[in-house]
This record gives C-alpha cells, structure tokens and sequence, in this order.
C-alpha cells in the first residue's frame, strides 16, 4: 500500500521563539519513539495540513528528514490547536518499532441506519467515539466500523463486546461498555415539566386574593385619594 509522505527539517528554535517559524508558514513538530532521541522538526504548514485531513492519527507515513538518507515510518501521536482560532500550532510524531504492538484509541465511524430510531418515541445515544486498542503498527485501522442497523427495538444496545475487529487487532476497552443505545423518550418527563410551566403561568396570572395585603403603590395610591 502506498503511504503519504512528508518532508521536514531539523529546527533549532526552541520556546517562545517558535512563533517567529510560523509566521514563515512551517509548524513546529517533534518526532520521538523506543529507543530514539527526541528530535525537533518544522513542516510546511500546507502540506502537513493536507496530510493531517487525509490520514488521521494512526496511519503510517513516510516522514523525510533532511540529511536522513532513508525515510522514517512514523505515525501522528498528538495535534495542537489554538483554543480561539483553531490555527494549527503543534505535532507529535511517533516513530514506533514495526515488530513491536502498540496501544492506541481508534475513532469509531457509524453506518448505517437504526430502525429502531425512526420512532418519534426513540432518541439515540451514543456513549463512546474511540476504542482503546492494541496491534502492530501496521495492523493499525483508520477507524473500526460500528453497524446501526441491528438496533430493531428500543432499549436496544451495541456494546464493545459486539464489535468485530480487523485481524490482528484486540480490543481494550471495557467489553460491557455501551457504545450507542436506543432509548424511548420519557413521555411523563415532557408531560411534567408542560404541567409546572402552566402552574408558573397561571400563579402570575392569578387576582391577589380579597383581604390580601396591598402592595407599595397601591397603599401610596389610596393615601392620595384621601
């Protein structure tokens, strides 16, 4: 299969003055792994952030470092957003050890269609979005697919323990965990808080009972007439 690649150079600058590389339109990057000394890289902005939509974190590339003279395997680790603008400010690359397994949290990707959520009465819940999983580099998917279409009835569950995955995968995660369930919407719920806004509505709208203690303006009202 052939993979994506992308080339990097070793960065010196290091702290506060990485901002100054990415007004120069490079992102500032780190590669580490077993065995591997850390070593500080800068990309292309643009050619990282079509690799990064094409991808995702668990797929292998093939990362050129200058003055390297082959390609290293590595994969995404960690990707670092500004929290205001959502500008791209930092990656992690692993390099990982291709006879050796590794854990990582896979995304999960419904398909499908629930039957049992077309009723008015059905809401669907969906608890998990990854797995915690456990393969060779290689053996990594891109996501693990989650098929709705056996939900036929309320109350209906997928748990981990009913996916399937790829071979040479394990999973992790707890095999009881819910991952998405149908439930029917409570009716009484709805019906009581409809019952409590009328009460509100009408204890606004109700005339002060005869004999009841005026209010400021009505007294100061009174007092002018007499």
């Amino acid at each position: 299969m052939e993979r994506e690649e992308l080339k990097a150079k070793r960065r010196e600058v290091a702290g506060k003055r990485v901002r100054f590389i990415r007004r120069q339109g490079m992102i500032p990057a780190n590669l580490y792994g077993p065995n591997l000394e850390s070593i500080s890289l800068e990309i292309e902005t643009a050619p990282l952030r079509r690799m990064l939509t094409k991808v995702g974190r668990n797929a292998l590339i093939n990362l050129k470092v200058d003055h390297d003279k082959k390609s290293r395997m590595v994969m995404v680790r960690d990707i670092q957003h500004d929290p205001l603008t959502d500008a791209l400010l930092h990656v992690d690359f692993f390099q990982p050890v291709m006879t050796h397994k590794i854990k990582a949290d896979v995304p999960l990707q419904f398909i499908g269609e629930a039957p049992a959520a077309r009723s008015r009465r059905a809401i669907m819940i969906e608890s998990m979005t990854m797995l915690h999983v456990e393969a060779l580099p290689a053996d990594l998917p891109r996501h693990i697919e989650v098929d709705l279409s056996v939900l036929r009835e309320l109350e209906e569950a997928i748990h981990v323990r009913d996916i399937r995955p790829p071979e040479g995968v394990e999973i992790l995660s707890d095999p009881d965990q819910v991952i998405v369930k149908v439930m029917e919407a409570k009716a009484e719920v709805v019906e009581e808080a409809a019952a409590a806004e009328a009460e509100v509505v009408g204890e606004e709208e109700a005339p002060a009972e005869e004999g009841a203690a005026p209010d400021e303006s009505g007294a100061k009202a009174r007092k002018r007439e007499e």
